[in-house]
């Protein structure tokens, strides 16, 4: 009957039918009907021919019926394929078929038909149906064979997905134990996954990028899976993509270049590790054929890695390397849109170049001069909007160095000269100095301060000196903003008070020049503020430091004078003056160097201040401001607990009056 009826649809249940009732009637080992050999040849012939006239009527479904009804029998065949790939379920369930059976027998035929149908659903099918069905360690016997098939299936077979589950089936396979990765060395299964999909590639030469791409995404989560100790194999693999992009521009498929940024991202995750991905030659060439937002969102990937994995990059070669693949967000690419740039999103991407600059390091003086060096050329090319996050990672980055070398010292000459103190403060200038074109005065001051503060702890008195003219001319040229003026006085007063360095001749320049800035800031009760600040330049708790009573005198009475003239100014003008909050302030400035042994300030001048400030309270002009009169209480009560103390302080303390 199977024999007799041509009819597609019929035939095609009739014989599905046939394997049904056959299916336990089959000379097996261990079944009833159990013979020799020869028994069980029979068998397997009985089924793959059943198989093979299954396979015919099921593509021959395909071309019966008018052309327009073509799509509908696709459908109906598509529900039916089970049917057909019932067989190989049965022949895989044979206890008779052993490896040799499968491998001269039972695959040759199956791949036979597969090939010679011509069908690209049943090819693609039975393929999936091969790899499905059969053991894993049978698949691994016969590779070569299975693969050899791939090159000849039709161009419209979906090849990558069914090469993509073979290689995730084998690699799940190599996990499963230890002594199984023995048998994948054997065979050779990585050179011959390699050359099946050069084949395939070959084969198929309208294959979109993407389907290229995805092949090689399959084969190097193979190898990472089954030979992670093999880096020269994840190369090739990479080697071999570039070669299938080599004469195209840059990726515009979103698909393909999603599968690029798979490919890329896979080493990272497996090795945990940039420095090994440093290693392979063709990553960065791999990179070129991205367009420039994705290279940037795979910048973003690699340093992100770092980040987690907090990975130490400790040779400049490797820095080069690695901000060669980063360039993206070191520098603008061409052709790059500046009005395409979100703000947020560049700030972030900045913000992470930042962080990772500090992640790089050795404990090598000399090595890490050159990172350093390595780092400056880098960012120095950036274009000005980058600078601002950058110089500061790079210029503590230096200082941290700096400190390790505190007190190593040597005359600079040449290129090659020893990591020393006075080299990098020449790094740090000229990279400070490049934020002139941004421009970003403020942060220049902040961070010309910082390396003053270092100088000073390196006993390097002209560095120091220099550092603190540059913040001085920042601050005379370009910093016009009032703000920013009062920021810009008061770091540098904090500043100036902890150096220890400075002979009197320099240091008079220094202290003169930010007595005479403070006098001269626009608002009065700034200018108050600033100049009591001074005060703290001419007496310093320091070994060998600084005890000028006078001058410290000095600047308190000009604040006064300048929160008198504040005073009246507000009295003058909205006819009642402010609080009197800035006498207050000067008076714990009195009562600190009081307490410091200060001659000049005796009990005497702060009992004078009290009574000032009490005066101006009841004066009819003050408006009485409820903080004032606790910060004046509090004031008191601090003299009092002075008092209560006894010894020596309780008696500088006992001559001063707070009660009215």
């Amino acid at each position: 009957m199977c024999r007799g009826i041509q009819h597609p649809l019929r035939g095609l249940f009739l014989r599905s039918y046939l394997s049904q009732i056959s299916r336990d009637k089959l000379p097996d080992i261990g079944s009833e009907y159990e013979g020799d050999a020869e028994s069980i040849n029979d068998a397997v012939e009985f089924v793959l021919q059943n198989f093979i006239e299954m396979n015919k009527l099921w593509v021959r479904m395909q071309h019966q019926g008018p052309v327009r009804e073509k799509e509908k029998r696709g459908k109906e065949r598509n529900e039916l394929r089970d049917l057909v790939g019932k067989n190989l379920h049965v022949l895989s369930q044979i206890e008779g078929v052993d490896l040799d059976m499968y491998k001269e027998t039972v695959l040759p035929r199956i791949l036979e038909q597969v090939v010679n149908c011509k069908d690209d659903l049943a090819q693609f099918y039975l393929m999936d149906c091969i790899i499905q069905v059969f053991p894993d360690e049978y698949h691994l016997q016969t590779l070569e064979t299975l693969l050899s098939a791939f090159p000849q299936l039709q161009p419209s077979v979906d090849i990558k997905t069914v090469l993509s589950q073979l290689m995730d089936r084998l690699s799940n396979y190599a996990a499963s134990s230890p002594e199984v990765l023995s048998e994948f060395l054997q065979v050779e299964a990585f050179a011959k996954f390699s050359n099946a999909i050069g084949k395939v590639i070959e084969a198929q030469p309208d294959m979109p990028v993407v389907g290229a791409v995805t092949l090689y995404v399959s084969l190097l989560t193979f190898t990472l899976r089954v030979h992670p100790d093999r880096l020269d194999y994840v190369d090739q693999v990479l080697g071999a993509c570039v070669k299938k992009l080599s004469g195209k521009a840059k990726l515009e498929d979103s698909r393909a270049t999603k599968q690029i940024v798979a490919l890329l991202s896979a080493p990272l995750e497996k090795y945990s590790n940039i420095v090994t991905a440093l290693e392979l030659s063709n990553y960065p060439r791999v990179m070129d054929y991205l367009d420039n937002a994705t290279t940037k969102v795979m910048a973003v990937v690699i340093i992100q890695s770092i980040m987690k994995n907090t990975t130490c990059i400790s040779t400049s070669d490797k820095i080069e390397a690695l901000f060669d693949l980063i360039k993206g967000l070191i520098k603008d690419m061409d052709g790059a849109q500046d009005d395409e740039l979100d703000e947020e999103d560049f700030k972030e991407e900045q913000n992470s170049v930042a962080r990772l600059i500090h992640m790089l390091y050795n404990d090598d003086h000399e090595e890490m001069l050159k990172i350093l060096c390595t780092v400056q050329k880098h960012i120095l090319l950036g274009g000005p909007k980058r600078l601002t996050f950058t110089v500061p990672s790079l210029v503590f980055s230096a200082l941290k160095l700096v400190r390790r070398l505190q007190g190593q010292d040597g005359d600079v000459t040449g290129e090659d000269v020893p990591a020393t103190p006075k080299k990098i403060f020449q790094i740090l200038h000229q990279t400070i100095e490049a934020l002139s074109c941004v421009p970003s005065p403020e942060l220049a001051l902040r961070l010309y301060l910082q390396c003053a503060e270092a100088a000073n702890d390196c006993d390097l008195e002209p560095v120091a000196y220099e550092f603190f003219t540059q913040a001085f001319i920042l601050y005379e040229e370009e910093i016009a903003d009032s703000k920013a003026q009062i920021t810009a006085i008061h770091l540098i007063i904090g500043t100036l008070q902890r150096m220890n360095i400075f002979g009197v001749e320099n240091r008079d320049t220094l202290t003169h020049k930010t007595t005479g800035y403070s006098a001269k800031l626009l608002k009065k009760p700034d200018q108050c503020r600033a100049v009591y600040a001074c005060s703290h330049l001419f007496w310093t708790d320091d070994q060998d430091g600084i005890m000028d009573g006078e001058r410290v005198l000095l600047c308190l009475k000009r604040a006064l004078r300048i929160a008198n003239a504040a005073q009246q100014m507000a009295n003058a003008t909205r006819g009642s003056s402010r609080s009197v909050t800035l006498f207050i302030e000067i008076l714990n400035k009195y009562l600190y160097f009081f307490e410091k042994g200060i001659p000049q300030i005796t009990n005497t001048v702060i009992q004078d201040l009290i009574e000032l400030i009490r005066s101006e309270k009841q004066s009819d002009n003050t408006v009485a401001d409820p903080s004032t009169e606790a910060f004046f209480s509090s004031t008191l009560r601090y003299i009092e607990f002075q008092k209560q103390k006894g010894g020596s302080i309780g008696e500088k303390y006992e001559q001063i009056k707070t009660s009215s």
